[in-house]
């Protein structure tokens, strides 16, 4: 009986090690992708990271000039003919030809740069 109850902790608690490595190696790529559309200016934080393999998202917070924290979300919707992005509360709308080509070449520079990364982490 201790024998079977340790290995149920035991097991729990290495699922609870790779579920916290998951989330810190997201939570890291997601700061990587949040400079796929440049420098991030002092005072802000962008994150840009895919969800699953249908969901990308775009998270930015700030501070504006009257000191109050602002926060946008944009998900993506990966679609079969289409991608579809929705803003804080608002409905998902189809992306324009022109934000659709930028969000084509963001998650092509992710994937290199989210890639890159993952190699260098693993090499240390």
């Amino acid at each position: 009986m201790t024998r079977k109850l340790l290995k149920g902790i035991i097991g729990r608690s290495d699922d609870q090690r790779r579920a916290n490595a998951r989330r810190s190696i997201l939570r890291h790529l997601a700061r990587v992708g949040g400079t796929v559309f440049g420098s991030t200016p002092q005072g802000v934080r962008r994150e840009f990271f895919c969800l699953d393999p249908h969901t990308w998202v775009w998270h930015e917070e700030w501070y504006d000039q009257n000191g109050q924290h602002q926060a946008m979300t944009t998900r993506y919707d990966i679609r079969p003919n289409a991608i579809l992005k929705s803003q804080g509360v608002h409905a998902y709308q189809a992306l324009s030809p022109q934000e659709e080509r930028n969000f084509r070449r963001a998650t092509h520079i992710y994937y290199q740069r989210a890639s890159h990364e993952l190699q260098r982490l693993a090499a240390a």
